[in-house]
């Protein structure tokens, strides 16, 4: 493939616009070969006189910015809870996620001689608990540890239900986790940040009341 200047001879019908400023000539790439047809359908590229031809213009550390950050592959929350099945009234509900997600995630958009990574960073957890109620925490949250007692809330991460969900669709609340991502770049001897990102996963817990225990 190779270019070929449209300030002489060209197709029928190919006619260049006028070129971005003086000293430079609009071209076309051109295929030749056995079974090859000029590339026609690709867009003339104006090339200013003293350029190398085929030296297209390298894109800016924005733009690779913006192609790393499209590369981004950020995890689903998986979601923890104590009591592991059904929640009570009154006793304090621990929440955390799983630990091996809430780490940063980058990818890497390069071309010859220059590279630009995005960096996503979990910053924060929010959770909607379903009964009305929200819970922020500033990281994943603790898991209840073994022989912990069930009475203790969380040192992080928790939420006690004032009420049962037996009025609730199903019986249980819905809850949902929303984990915010903070997107940094740099590269290419620049850096800058993106809006935040979010990812989030979902659970339902069922809640019971307590029971009081009689003595005879």
């Amino acid at each position: 493939m190779q270019f070929v200047s449209l300030a002489g001879p060209r197709p029928q019908d190919v006619v260049p616009a006028q070129g971005p400023g003086p000293g430079g000539a609009w071209y076309v790439y051109q295929c030749s070969g056995q079974g090859q047809r000029d590339a026609l359908y690709r867009a003339p590229v104006w090339i200013p006189d003293g350029q190398a031809l085929g030296a297209a213009p390298l894109p800016s550390p924005e733009e690779l910015a913006e192609q790393a950050r499209s590369q981004l592959r950020l995890p689903s929350p998986v979601i923890g809870s104590s009591p592991a099945g059904i929640q009570l009234v009154q006793l304090p509900t621990w929440l955390w996620l799983d630990r091996a997600m809430w780490r940063p995630q980058s990818a890497t958009a390069s071309v010859p001689g220059v590279s630009v990574t995005a960096t996503a960073t979990p910053a924060s957890l929010s959770w909607a608990m379903g009964d009305g109620g929200t819970v922020s925490c500033a990281g994943p949250g603790t898991p209840f540890p073994a022989h912990g007692d069930p009475r203790a809330a969380s040192p992080d991460c928790g939420h006690t239900y004032q009420c049962s969900s037996a009025g609730a669709p199903g019986e249980r609340f819905p809850a949902v986790a929303t984990v915010s991502w903070r997107i940094t770049w740099s590269g290419a001897g620049a850096s800058g940040t993106f809006p935040d990102m979010i990812t989030s996963a979902a659970a339902s817990f069922r809640v019971a009341e307590t029971q009081a225990l009689g003595t005879g």
